[in-house]
């Protein structure tokens, strides 16, 4: 069966969408988050304050990025089941981070450099940082529910939820200092190496390069 293609409606929504995040980012690391109002994000984007409001509900949201968390727990998801628990969550962070920045080259690309300045924004901003880690804490549960472990099993939980946190803990490290890099070391290899570094390098066999 083949899959839905997005209607043009879904697809004008989503490019609005995309548009009003790319102004509202640029603005708010030019001017910064808390000098830019809704108002101005919706004049740099040529649309209206309630349009904002249409596809970002808060302020805070047009910082966040959705995507991730869907994009993980499907690659979690269609991991081999008999791998170890921290090769399929570590494998579907790399696998989205490549995705996600989907530029080639030594300098960053337009995908990554929206990424860098959104995490920047996150990590500087304190009106940010608690939605920020609300996303996390989402992003946790969505990885723990797409592994499948038998929810009744005590044990089976325990297992994923530590797995799971101990690569996000891995990941941000490689988050950090990806900002601090200014994005000239690629987001995916800085997550192989975090994980590789607390895990052993059979944690990530499938990716280590070097």
């Amino acid at each position: 069966m083949s899959e839905r293609q997005p209607t043009l409606r879904e697809r004008r929504r989503s490019e609005t969408r995309r548009l009003v995040q790319a102004h509202a980012v640029r603005l708010f690391t030019d001017h910064g988050y808390d000098a830019v109002t809704v108002a101005d994000v919706a004049e740099a984007a040529g649309v209206s304050a309630m349009t904002v409001y249409r596809h970002f509900p808060t302020k805070e949201d047009l910082v966040l990025i959705d995507q991730p968390a869907q994009l993980i727990a499907e690659q979690v998801a269609a991991s081999p089941a008999t791998h170890p628990l921290v090769r399929r969550v570590g494998g579907a962070l790399i696998d989205a981070a490549t995705v996600l920045t989907g530029d080639s080259g030594d300098e960053p690309g337009a995908n990554e450099r929206f990424l860098l300045d959104c995490l920047r924004l996150m990590v500087s901003t304190p009106a940010l940082r608690a939605r920020h880690l609300d996303s996390q804490y989402a992003l946790q549960q969505a990885i723990v529910d797409a592994l499948g472990d038998d929810a009744t099993d005590p044990d089976a939980a325990f297992r994923a939820q530590a797995a799971t946190s101990a690569c996000m803990a891995a990941m941000h490290t490689a988050l950090t200092r990806w900002a601090e890099d200014d994005g000239h070391t690629k987001l995916p290899d800085l997550i192989t190496r975090a994980l590789a570094a607390s895990f052993g390098d059979d944690a990530v066999a499938p990716y280590r390069k070097d």
